[in-house]
């Protein structure tokens, strides 16, 4: 199995930016569709954005649409949310699992195990 760590999360203003980085590790993502997820606190974790195997194609939360870029780095065995324009609302903490793309829409397995996270906090 994969191991996933997500990095580059913090404290930024409403309309700031930040990059997170998921890393992977143990044997090679280059073969999964990969997807980013958030859950903010009371809520349940929702889909963010995916990206295909090669990069060519994404796919993104309405929500996020626009201000939110997925991309990644199979060399490096990492995958990238290059978040811009970021509101309070985006204010959650991120994973990053592989993903099945249904309707445009991510999921990410049942028996997914989850890593730590990156915390992301938008202020108004």
């Amino acid at each position: 199995q994969v191991q996933l760590v997500e990095s580059g999360g913090g404290l930024v203003q409403a309309g700031g930016s930040l990059r997170l980085s998921c890393a992977a590790s143990g044997r090679t993502f280059s073969g999964y569709t990969m997807g980013w997820f958030r859950q903010a606190p009371g809520k349940e974790r929702t889909f963010v954005a995916a990206i295909i195997w090669n990069g060519a194609i994404t796919y993104y939360a309405d929500s996020v649409k626009g201000r939110f870029t997925i991309s990644r780095d199979n060399a490096k065995n990492t995958m990238y949310l290059q978040m811009n324009s970021l509101k309070p609302e985006d204010t959650a903490v991120y994973y990053c699992a592989p993903t099945t793309v249904v309707a445009g829409v991510g999921h990410a397995r049942e028996s997914q195990i989850w890593g730590q996270g990156t915390q992301v906090t938008v202020s108004s």
